[in-house]
Order: structure tokens, then sequence, then C-alpha cells
């Protein structure tokens, strides 16, 4: 519990015994006017002041319309009636409902920064043979740090010594220790637990896992759901409507009929200003947001706002990209089918070409030929966009890619190859071989595309580079409905766009996702209504252009989050209808004078505490 909340335990507690007593020194003890009076006015000071100065600022702002000025001017109305005891109980039950939704609001927030504790709170940083403890900002690319048994890891990069297991829940909300060696990449957030590592550190610290999921965290209320964005202007209209209404009521039937009171109408319309309040629709539909981003956070699912969450309970079409995605995204050379030449040869020619590359293929490549490259040898490297690279290696033209960049250098009739992608190497005389690549589908793919069915998806589509021969096999492995092959970068885009407008000209159809890793996936995910990102072979731009993140590349998560945002929607709406429809009834039975304060207190504090209760379910989701 924090100081705000003890102050306002200490307030109510304060401000019911001052209620009490005025009770008793009014009605049993029969002390007079004036000290009931004073105990009645103390009790209401200490449980509104905050309020009514809240209210004089705002009006002092130009912002005159909103729960503070409803409640001081329903208040100061029945004091000015004679109603002292009404007047407190309001502002006193007033208070008990702020501090709930304070209360509430702070357990959500609490949650989702328990589960995102992961900011590191210093590095080991190695510096002239000698450790030293740092700010994880001081430190800078390439530097080497110690990360002890129980550390929390403070950035990037890669284990050059020692191995241990590692506690990734943080970030992708699987429990189970992954185990990290000698090579191997670490990421920043996660929990060393059993061993010693020294890492040679990536990027610095803003450029970080850590670093990035917390901003991702901290900014996903900047990007509101249409109902928030509904709810906010609702209650900016909503507000004054009730204010006029309640002073035509106050006015209007007494001037008009004969007979009546004044003070009979005045008291209805008071009573009709506290029902009013919008409080619970305000409070609790943001908060029923939170909690889903919360939810799908404990998921290892990053949601940067929740517009995209709103958007992914209504998902008519999923694309996705093949490699890394659908795939694994791990190659190996699995065979090399040279040409009048030997393996050997091929694989040093296309070792080469690739020497500047970081892509997974390149990599396998690079892998696979095993031996030092001298990069001295190796000049006027270009990267033919969709097809390859050409690179000149000890001046001779060397052109390593796909079939397309073959068949424009004039080679035709070309092998296969014998696993899922086929690498072909030639020089500006000939066709010098072929060299085969494995990429295995992720062993969940095939389900994880059967979830997204069974979650109201009508279309699933994958696109990919690739040859048509590999893709139609991965399509048919993995269920998906429709698959373009031979794709470039521009194509994947130039094809999504197609199908957001085909299903934009389909008012009945939802939403379009797109599901990739690499950095030509980037603009396409920029582009589709929902873009989905992987979070562990994602590269940066695509984290960067994506609105949700998944961290442990888990497909099966594409439809938990689907999941998560339905029932989101279905709180949210729940709360809209049942504020609305409590709220309407009792202000009827107010303007008829059937209602006393008694209902007007449970119409606004009441209603609110149910619908904050109903949102906090949100946080438990999926």
């Amino acid at each position: 519990m924090d100081k705000k909340q003890k102050t306002a335990i200490i307030r109510i507690s304060a401000a019911a015994i001052l209620l009490i007593a005025g009770v008793l020194t009014e009605k049993v003890l029969d002390l007079g006017d004036i000290l009931p009076v004073a105990v009645f006015m103390s009790a209401y000071l200490v449980a509104g002041y905050d309020t009514l100065l809240e209210a004089v600022m705002n009006i002092r702002r130009g912002q005159i319309f909103d729960e503070n000025f409803l409640m001081a001017i329903a208040t100061i109305g029945a004091i000015g009636l004679g109603d002292h005891s009404e007047a407190v109980f309001v502002m006193l039950f007033y208070l008990i409902g702020e501090t709930f939704e304070n209360y509430a609001v702070n357990r959500s927030r609490n949650s989702i920064s328990e589960l995102m504790d992961i900011r590191p709170d210093h590095a080991n940083l190695i510096k002239d043979g000698k450790e030293m403890k740092v700010d994880p900002y001081d430190v800078k690319k390439d530097d080497v740090i110690i990360i002890k048994p129980g550390e929390r890891i403070p950035l990037d990069g890669e284990i050059i010594e020692g191995y241990s297991s590692v506690d990734t829940s943080s970030l992708t909300g699987e429990s189970m220790p992954v185990d990290v060696g000698t090579g191997d990449g670490i990421n920043s957030g996660c929990l060393n637990m059993t061993g010693m590592l020294k890492v040679r550190v990536s990027g610095e610290y803003e450029d970080s896992t850590v670093a990035k999921v917390l901003d991702m965290v901290e900014n996903a209320g900047n990007r509101k759901a249409r109902v928030e964005k509904f709810i906010t202007k609702f209650a900016r209209y909503y507000t004054p409507v009730v204010v006029i209404s309640a002073a035509v009521m106050a006015l209007l039937p007494p001037l008009s009929f004969p007979g009546e009171s004044f003070s009979d109408w005045i008291s209805r319309a008071l009573i009709f200003l506290v029902i009013s309040c919008p409080c619970a629709l305000v409070i609790s539909v943001p908060l029923a947001f939170f909690g889903g981003v919360g939810g799908a956070s404990r998921k290892g699912i990053l949601v940067k706002g929740t517009a995209f969450l709103e958007a992914m309970a209504d998902v008519d079409t999923v694309i996705f990209d093949k490699t890394g995605t659908i795939t694994t995204g791990k190659f190996k050379v699995e065979k090399v089918s040279p040409v009048d030449m030997g393996e050997g040869e091929v694989l040093e020619l296309a070792a080469y070409v690739e020497s500047y590359s970081d892509h997974p293929i390149s990599m396998s490549i690079k892998e696979a030929y095993g031996k030092d490259i001298d990069k001295s040898r190796v000049e006027d490297v270009t990267e033919l966009a969709g097809k390859g690279i050409r690179a000149d290696i000890g001046g001779r033209t060397v052109y390593v890619g796909n079939g397309r960049l073959m068949r424009e250098l004039g080679y035709e009739d070309l092998p296969e190859g014998s696993a899922s992608t086929a690498i072909y190497v030639a020089d500006e005389e000939r066709y010098l071989g072929c060299i085969s690549i494995t990429d295995t589908v992720k062993e969940n793919s095939g389900s994880s595309i059967k979830a997204l069915e069974n979650s109201g998806v009508r279309n699933t589509i994958m696109l990919t580079g690739d040859r048509r021969s590999v893709a139609e096999k991965v399509a048919e492995e993995v269920g998906v409905d429709r698959v373009y092959s031979e794709l470039l970068p521009g194509d994947k885009l130039e094809l999504a766009e197609n199908i957001i407008d085909d299903s934009e000209a389909e008012k009945s159809k939802g939403h379009v996702v797109f599901v990739g890793d690499g950095i030509n996936d980037a603009p396409t995910l920029a582009r589709a209504d929902v873009g989905i990102a992987m979070g562990v072979l994602g590269s940066d731009a695509a984290i960067e252009a994506a609105d949700i993140i998944i961290m442990d590349d888990d497909l099966s998560k594409i439809s938990k989050v689907i999941d998560i945002a339905k029932s989101t929607i279905r709180i949210a709406k729940q709360n809209v209808v049942f504020a609305l429809s409590v709220k309407a009834v009792v202000m009827i039975m107010g303007a008829f004078g059937v209602a006393n304060m008694w209902e007007a207190v449970f119409a606004d504090v009441g209603v609110a505490v149910i619908a904050i209760l109903n949102s906090m379910r949100a946080m438990k989701t999926g």
C-alpha cells in the first residue's frame, strides 16, 4: 500500500467518525443546530477538500464539466437545502469509490510493472583487466561484461565464455529455462540462473531488447482503441448535457406549475447530478484495455497500443511470411552439386560472395565453408534485391542467387536442388553449381494455423520469395489456404495492399494481419491493419514497424492474442451497457422523485466499483 492509499484510508476513517458524531449530536443528543452543522462540515471537508479544490482549478482552466464539478455542485446544493448528512454521505462514498478506483488502477499497473521488472540495475564491465560495476547506459558496443548467477542480463550480446541456464519468462512468458553457452546470443532482461557468463555486448542500452520492451509497454496507452476514444468523447458532451438537464429540472417545474416546490425539484436535480457522474465509464473501459495489454504481456506478447488489441478482436485474414515465421529460419547446407569443378570450390566462391551478408542463408553457407574468409579478395559487392548478390572475387565476377537471377544471366534448365531452397552459383561465362539448403517447418505451425481458424480467421495466406515447388510443399504441410511464391519485397507489399483493399471493399470483412520477421517485411508490417513481428528472429526494422511483437516466435500466440482481444472487448462492452443501463434507470427514478441519495450513490460509486472489478478480469484473460 502506497502513501497515497494510506492517506485516503485515514481520511475515510476520519470522515466516517465525524459523520457518525454529527448524526449523534443532531439526532440522539439534541445539542442544538450549530454543533451538528460544524461536525458535518468538518466531515465534508475531510472527505471532499481535494474534490472541491480540483473542481475550482478546472473551472479556472476552462474545464468546467467533469465528475469533480458534478460532486461539488450536488453536495453544495444539498448543504444549501439543509441536508448536511446526505452531503457528507455522498462525498464520503465518492472518496471511497475514488480510492478503490486508484487501488484497481495501481494494481493493474503494478501487475505489468512486476511482469516487466526487467530493467537492469548495473552491468559488470571488464576494463583494463579489472571488473567494475557501472550503469548499463555507460556500456558501449563490443565492451565485455560479466553476468553472474542470479543477475539480470543488462544488455544484448554474444557469449564468449561460460555456460548457464537462462530464465526468459519475463520476455517470452515461457517458464522453461534455456541452456546457453559460448557462441550463443542472449537478450537483456532475462535472468542468468546458474553459471557465470562473459558476454561481448552487441549494442548500447537504448538499442537493447529490454529498453525496447519497456518503451513499448510504457507507451501502449498512446494509441487508444475506438471504444476508449468513444468514451472520452462521450464524457466530454455527456457531462454538460446532464448539468443543463439538472438545471432545467430544478427550475422549470416550479416556475411552470403552481404548487411545485423549489426545494423538492432542486433536491431531485442534485440526486440526478450524483447519478449522472461518468466515473464508471471513464475509468473502467480504459482499465479493461490496460488489463488486456497486461494479460498479453504475461504470455510474451507485446502490444504497442490498445487500438491494435481492439483490431485483433476482428481478424478476417492473416498473411504470413515463410522463412523465420512459419519455418524455423535456421538453415544448413545439405548438398553441393557442382558442374565441372569440386564441391569445395563452389562452396568457397559462394561463401566469399556472401561474406558481407547476415542473411540466415548466407550464414549457413559460410558455416558450411568453415574457413576464414579473406575479405580483401572481395570487391564491388552488389545486392540484387530479391535475386541474390554479385561480387568480384580476385578479379572474377561471381553471382550467387535464386533461379530468377540465373535466368536473367541466360542459364536455363537449372536443377531444383534436393532441399527446400536452392542457391545457384555462376560467373559471367558459365553456370557453376547448386547449393541445396534446408529450412525446417516449425513444429507447431500447422496447429497454430488450425487454431486461427478456430478463432474465426477465414483466410490464411503465405508469401515467400522461394520457388513455387518449395512454397507449395510448405503450404500443404501447415495448411494455409493460399500461397504466393517467387516474390520480390515489392511484390509482397503490393499483394498485401491488394488483399487489404479487397477486405476494405467488403465491409463485412474484418482486419488483415501480416506476420513477418525480416527487414524486407517491414513495409508490409507497417501497411497491414495489424503487423506482427517475431521477437527472436525478427530484424530491428521489422520489430520497429510491427504493432505486436511475439517475444518467443511462437505462432500459436497469434490465436491467443485474438482470444485476449475478444475477451477484452467483451468486458469493455459489458461495462458500457451495464453502467449506462443502471444510470438511465436510476436517473429516471430520480427525476420522478422515486430515488433518493442512497440509490444515487449506488448508481455512481457502486456501478463504478462493479465495472472496475469486471475490468480487472481482463488481466487474467488468455
